[in-house]
C-alpha cells in the first residue's frame, strides 16, 4: 500500500515546478505539463519514488545506522528540525560546514571542544579564568552550538543522506557523492536527478510539501527502528529460553545420572547382603 496519494500530494501543492525557462532537461520524465510558463510535476510517479525512498530509508534505520537530514534554506530548516528531532536522527539546518564528511575527524574534533567547554563549566574552572576570557569562550559555545550541535550524536560517518532542494546543498550531494555514501532528495524540476541515488519529484519550495515528504520519510524511520527494538527483544527472549532449556536439560541430566548411581549401588548391596545370609545359614 503506498505511503500517501496523489491528492494529499495535489493539497500540499508538491506539483508545482519552476518556471520553464529554469528547468533541467533531465527532469523530463517527471514532468506532466506546462501551464503558465510552469512545469507541473507527475504525481504519480512521485508517489512511487516516495515509496522507494522511504523503504530503503526504513532498513537502513532498522539495521541500527545514522541518516543525516540536509535542509538549510529557510522555509525547510524548522520543519526538518521539528519532524527529526522525534527520531533522534542528525541533522544540519544552520549551514553546510564544508568537508564535514570528506573531513570528518576535523568536525569531531570541533564537537569534542564542545564537550571540553561544557566540561568547564561543570568542574569549577570557569571561576578561575576572567571574566573576558569566559564571555570569549562562551561566544565560541554558542557559534559551536549552532553550527553543530545537531550533529554532537555522529561519532561515525552517516549511511545516508537526505536532502531537501540538492541545488543549494551541492557541496553536501558532492561530499556524499566522493565517499559512496547513498543520497535522498527532494528533487525540483531546477535541479538534476542523476546528482542522487534515491530522487524524489516533488516542490522543495513550498513548506506544505516539504512537511508532507519529510514526514512520510520520518515516519518510515521511526517503523524500522521499532521493528529493530522488537527483533532485539525477541532475540534476547530467545537467548533467555534457550539457556532455561539448557538448564532444565542439564537439571535432568544430573537427576537421571543420580538415580542410574542409585540403582548401581543397590545392585551391588544386593550381593553382598546375600553372602552374609548365606554365611549365617551355614553357622
Amino acid at each position: 500500500m503506498p505511503r500517501t496519494n496523489f491528492n494529499e500530494l495535489l493539497d500540499a501543492g508538491s506539483h508545482f515546478g519552476h518556471l520553464k525557462r529554469k528547468w533541467n532537461p533531465a527532469m523530463a520524465p517527471y514532468i506532466f505539463t506546462e501551464k503558465n510558463g510552469i512545469h507541473i510535476i507527475d504525481l504519480n510517479k512521485t508517489v512511487v519514488k516516495i515509496d522507494e525512498a522511504a523503504n530503503a530509508l526504513k532498513q537502513i534505520a532498522k539495521s541500527g545506522k545514522k541518516i543525516l537530514f540536509v535542509a538549510t534554506k529557510k522555509q525547510a530548516k524548522d520543519i526538518v528540525a521539528e519532524k527529526v528531532k522525534n527520531v533522534n536522527m542528525p541533522y544540519v539546518t544552520e549551514r553546510w560546514p564544508g568537508g564535514m564528511l570528506t573531513n570528518f575527524a576535523t568536525i569531531r574534533k570541533a564537537v569534542r571542544k564542545m564537550a571540553t567547554i561544557d566540561k568547564m563549566a561543570t568542574d569549577g574552572t570557569f571561576n578561575n579564568i576572567s571574566k573576558k576570557e569566559k564571555l570569549q569562550i562562551s561566544r565560541v559555545r554558542a557559534k559551536l552550538e549552532i553550527n553543530l550541535g545537531s550533529i554532537a550524536d555522529l561519532t561515525r560517518l552517516p549511511a545516508a543522506l537526505f536532502i531537501v532542494d540538492i541545488s543549494k546543498e551541492h557541496i553536501a550531494v558532492a561530499e556524499a557523492k566522493r565517499l559512496n555514501i547513498p543520497t535522498f532528495a527532494i528533487v525540483d524540476t531546477n535541479s538534476d536527478p542523476n546528482l542522487v541515488d534515491y530522487a524524489i519529484p516533488a516542490n522543495d519550495d513550498a513548506s506544505t510539501s516539504i512537511a508532507l515528504i519529510t514526514g512520510i520519510i520520518t515516519k518510515a524511520i521511526e517503523e524500522g527502528l521499532s521493528e529493530r527494538k522488537v527483533d532485539k527483544e525477541t532475540a534476547t527472549e530467545e537467548k533467555e529460553g534457550a539457556k532455561t532449556t539448557g538448564d532444565a536439560s542439564n537439571m535432568a541430566d544430573g537427576e537421571q545420572f543420580k538415580s542410574a548411581s542409585d540403582e548401581d549401588g543397590a545392585k551391588k548391596a544386593a550381593p553382598a547382603g546375600r553372602k552374609r545370609k548365606t554365611v549365617a545359614e551355614k553357622k
